[in-house]
């Protein structure tokens, strides 16, 4: 499986309506919103207003990624708002499990993101509640960082437990992701590729979604001859 979610945040806002129509017709069946509040995160973006207006634009699945404290306090107004799949930060909330379990029974899908620097090992107890985990690739908070390499044996180890205990969540991957290390990512088991500048910054954005596409379709499941991934293919 791969999925692209390309990320609103690099987007054209003076013209978001034409620009998520395209890039979804082109095959990007993810929209990607991330929601900061200036305290979990060191920036401010936008709230539920923003993605109930451009939710009539598009019949992509809005992927809300809250990076806000306590995203508790939120969960209904975001689904109101049109959100298909919410994710809360582990690190944001005193009890991970409460929120996801909380956010299935209202409807939707749940998803628990964690920062590079958090071990993979915290959500060994709540992965059966997981719709989605999301492994960032860069520290969240700012776009246009570049991928941090030692994700990838996080994803890669996430996908041995998805694979070793039977579970089904998709694992989504954010920050760097161009398409220079897109066939790393699809190779370590990444099913939902978030890209931002790499999608809304390119000269043409639909074939930048096809391209992207079909580079992590062909590199799903592969590795090198010695079992491990190639982490040189980061490189920008």
């Amino acid at each position: 499986m791969a999925i692209l979610s390309p990320s609103l945040l690099a987007a054209d806002f003076s013209h978001l309506g034409p620009s998520v129509k395209k890039i979804y017709e082109a095959g990007a069946s993810y929209l990607h919103l991330d929601v900061m509040d200036g305290i979990f995160v060191p920036n401010i973006s936008f709230g539920p207003c923003v993605i109930k207006a451009i939710r009539p634009c598009t019949n992509a699945v809005f992927d809300v990624h809250l990076m806000i404290d306590r995203p508790e306090r939120y969960i209904d107004e975001f689904i109101e708002s049109g959100a298909d799949v919410l994710t809360i930060h582990y690190e944001a909330t005193a009890s991970p499990a409460d929120v996801l379990t909380l956010i299935r029974q209202k409807g939707i899908k749940a998803c628990i993101a964690i920062k590079p620097n958090t071990p993979i090992d915290v959500l060994d107890t709540i992965l059966p509640l997981a719709d989605m985990v999301l492994i960032m690739t860069v520290e969240p908070g700012f776009g246009g960082q570049k991928l941090l390499p030692e994700t990838v044996d996080k994803i890669a180890a996430l996908d041995a437990r998805r694979k070793a205990f039977g579970y089904s969540f998709l694992i989504e991957a954010d920050g760097g992701i161009t398409m220079q290390n897109i066939h790393t990512l699809s190779a370590a088991g990444v099913d939902v590729f978030v890209a931002g500048s790499a999608v809304f910054g390119a000269q043409h954005p639909e074939a930048a979604v096809q391209n992207m596409l079909k580079a992590a379709l062909n590199a799903k499941g592969r590795l090198n001859a010695k079992g491990c991934l190639n982490k040189s293919d980061l490189a920008e």
